[in-house]
């Protein structure tokens, strides 16, 4: 695989994604979403970094990071090698999975950290699973909305960024 022209520096926000090969599903069912979910807490929580925000999709996935070290790109590969071993493993299936490596952005203004984390957690209502956010169950827009008090996310990040932005706030909770 070609090399990373980015260099991931703790303390830096970054999006990472990838989708499946082909475009294909990268999840199955709803025990797949709960699988990677674990994995993520194994290899990327522990020591690597911070997710932030989150969304699983049908054939790819959003996460909005805050780096703790620059081992991410390792980390990542963990994270897709275990995933797709699993994946192949109880759907009997051989080869890649995922559409090469992860593809990461900079985060560099706090106004990409905003659209970025209204663009993830709307990602299923722009791709036309659900309506409204809170009916996805695989993203952490529960978290951020009160709804749910999952232990994933490091809400308080953020949070402390966007709590007196009024529009954020009726993102969050539209019915006030």
């Amino acid at each position: 695989m070609p090399r990373r022209d980015l260099t991931f520096q703790p303390d830096h926000y970054y999006r990472l994604y990838n989708r499946g090969n082909d475009r294909h599903l990268i999840f199955f069912e709803r025990e797949n979403y709960l699988h990677f979910l674990r994995l993520m807490r194994r290899y990327l929580i522990a020591q690597t970094l911070d997710v932030l925000a989150y969304c699983l999709m049908l054939n790819h996935y959003h996460l909005l990071v805050r780096c703790k070290t620059d081992e991410v790109s390792g980390a990542m590969q963990r994270l897709s090698i275990a995933y797709t071993k699993a994946m192949n493993r109880r759907y009997q299936r051989v080869g890649v999975l995922f559409q090469g490596q992860f593809q990461a952005i900079a985060v560099d203004s706090n106004e990409y950290l905003y659209h970025l984390t209204r663009y993830i957690h709307l990602n299923p209502v722009k791709a036309g699973l659900v309506a409204d956010p809170k009916n996805w169950e695989f993203s952490s827009f529960l978290e951020y909305a009160g709804l749910r008090s999952g232990t994933l996310p490091r809400l308080d990040v953020l949070q402390r960024q966007f709590s007196f932005d009024a529009e954020y706030q009726r993102f969050l909770k539209p019915d006030s």
